[in-house]
């Protein structure tokens, strides 16, 4: 059975920025606008996992998927593996870990990194687009990804690293999207490995993968979703949300 579940983990203890799943943005909590475009995106049912009564509310109120999770997982990919072992049997071929605090992505994005993981060439899959302003270059709160070579269209490269501030890379740095796409192996082998030490140093648990030799490979999107990790974030989404909705 070729089963896909979208699972975006979520949790109001975030530690740069508490409670932001439930913050407002054009009066919508926030992780309802990552539920209702990974719903869009027509790939696959789609779950909120949370330790959190108040985010279950919230998505249960406009009768979508929200699971109790534990509240001891040390990442987010920890909290999916959760769902994908208890509820769904393990059943799912492909599993989209979803972050919950980006609102503003595409369901584009989403369906178009599902049909990629679809021609089985990589463990994991995941999303970058162009870095427009040098700021973001040095900002902690941006996550980069360096590949070899130019991401455009439909093309997938290896990647190569993953860091917050510049690693004085020769090769070509994109802005990384917040979603990954496990095939049911890797996501099992992944969950198996220890942490490793420049996910720790980095605080970015895709680079246990490259650590451990798993296949990461990098896709292209022409937007660039905003993920909200401080309040100027959040001010910065708000903006752009309420003024696309007025076109």
């Amino acid at each position: 059975m070729n089963k896909i579940a979208i699972i975006i983990p979520s949790r109001l203890k975030a530690k740069r920025f508490e409670n932001k799943p439930l913050k407002l943005i054009n009066n919508k909590e926030m992780i309802l606008h990552v539920y209702e475009a990974a719903t869009k995106s027509n790939s696959g049912e789609v779950y909120v996992a949370t330790p959190d009564e108040e985010i279950i509310k919230v998505v249960k109120g406009i009768g979508g998927n929200a699971i109790k999770t534990s509240d001891n997982h040390e990442t987010g990919t920890d909290r999916i593996f959760e769902v994908f072992e208890n509820l769904l049997k393990t059943e799912p071929n492909l599993i989209i870990n979803l972050q919950g605090d980006m609102p503003n992505i595409e369901p584009k994005a989403i369906s178009n990194l599902v049909e990629y993981m679809s021609k089985d060439k990589c463990d994991i899959g995941t999303l970058a687009s162009e870095i427009k302003l040098k700021s973001e270059i040095d900002n902690p709160n941006v996550v980069k990804v360096a590949v070899k070579g130019t991401l455009s269209g439909k093309i997938f490269l290896n990647a190569i690293d993953f860091f917050r501030t510049n690693s004085n890379s020769k090769l070509k740095v994109y802005h990384h999207v917040g979603i990954y796409a496990f095939t049911n192996k890797a996501l099992i082998k992944y969950v198996s490995l220890k942490r490793s030490n420049l996910e720790l140093e980095r605080n970015l648990e895709q680079l246990r993968a490259l650590e451990n030799k798993m296949s990461v490979h990098v896709g292209y999107i022409d937007s660039c979703p905003l993920s909200v990790d401080t309040e100027e974030d959040l001010i910065e989404i708000r903006k752009i949300m309420e003024k696309n909705d007025k076109k």
